[in-house]
């Protein structure tokens, strides 16, 4: 499952693992755009075994929706790319009064992963893969949705840390269940997702940025080489296992957040 793959990382990902003749479900948030990406990707690669669920990943109810959706036809699933991504230059709220960076970004994946934790249990071994960013950017836990004060690149370098947390605590929970979580920079990417930033943001995804053709290498090798069928809860820049930052590493601050998204997300459930 790939979410976020009507476009960028997310639609190239899917393309990989198509060709790789792997049953592909796409998770994109609107229907008809997912529907082109479904037609395309099951001409170019041949595959028919491609999927499409709709799914909102700012929208919890959406979410549950789709999990509700997914377990109706599918028992088990080996692998959850959490590859959808939004950056917004001003402060928005979703209708469930949460800072959309921070609800699509990471509180979405963290629900998601969440839930589907049966069917990848059923799947093991399967793999988490969250893609991030080697963000210094500490968790504000008295200013979560930016309401004391907002910063647009702050507020996306949160989300992006949070998922990386997120990530390092999923992974020691998920110890010897045969499931794995690891998070994923794939390097800077010549895509829209940063259309909206500063300049100077916009003028470094130009120059150094890749092709998210070549980027999605890095997901597709995460989601399916027998290299790291064991490896857990590490931080991979490109297909090699780097580190974050040391604050990323803080398990009060893994657990904090944790406890956080819990009750945001009205996660009852947990492991």
């Amino acid at each position: 499952m790939i979410t976020g793959a009507n476009r960028g990382l997310g639609k190239e990902t899917s393309v990989g693992l198509a060709k790789l003749g792997s049953n592909v479900i796409l998770v994109c948030r609107d229907k008809a755009k997912g529907k082109e990406s479904l037609a395309e990707i099951r001409k170019v690669t041949g595959n028919d075994s491609v999927e499409l669920f709709i799914c909102d990943l700012s929208d919890l109810k959406s979410i549950r929706k789709l999990v509700e959706d997914f377990t109706q036809v599918h028992e088990k699933l080996n692998a959850l790319v959490n590859a959808a991504a939004i950056y917004t230059p001003k402060r928005i709220l979703t209708s469930e009064g949460l800072e959309l960076m921070f609800a699509t970004n990471y509180l979405g994946p963290f629900l998601l992963t969440n839930l589907l934790l049966k069917n990848l249990k059923a799947g093991a071994p399967s793999r988490i893969i969250t893609l991030s960013a080697p963000s210094t950017t500490k968790i504000d836990f008295e200013n979560l949705g930016g309401e004391k004060r907002f910063g647009a690149l702050n507020a996306f370098g949160a989300s992006k840390m949070a998922d990386i947390l997120f990530t390092y605590e999923l992974a020691r929970r998920l110890e010897g269940s045969g499931v794995t979580a690891n998070t994923l920079f794939p390097g800077v990417m010549k895509t829209d997702l940063m259309k909206n930033a500063p300049f100077y943001a916009k003028l470094i995804t130009t120059l150094i940025g890749k092709s998210p053709q070549k980027a999605a290498e890095t997901a597709v090798f995460l989601a399916t080489s027998p290299e790291i069928e064991q490896m857990n809860g590490h931080f991979f820049s490109g297909k090699k296992v780097s580190d974050s930052n040391a604050y990323s590493h803080n398990q009060e601050v893994q657990q904090r957040l944790w406890t956080v998204s819990a009750k945001l997300t009205g996660l009852e459930e947990q492991i």
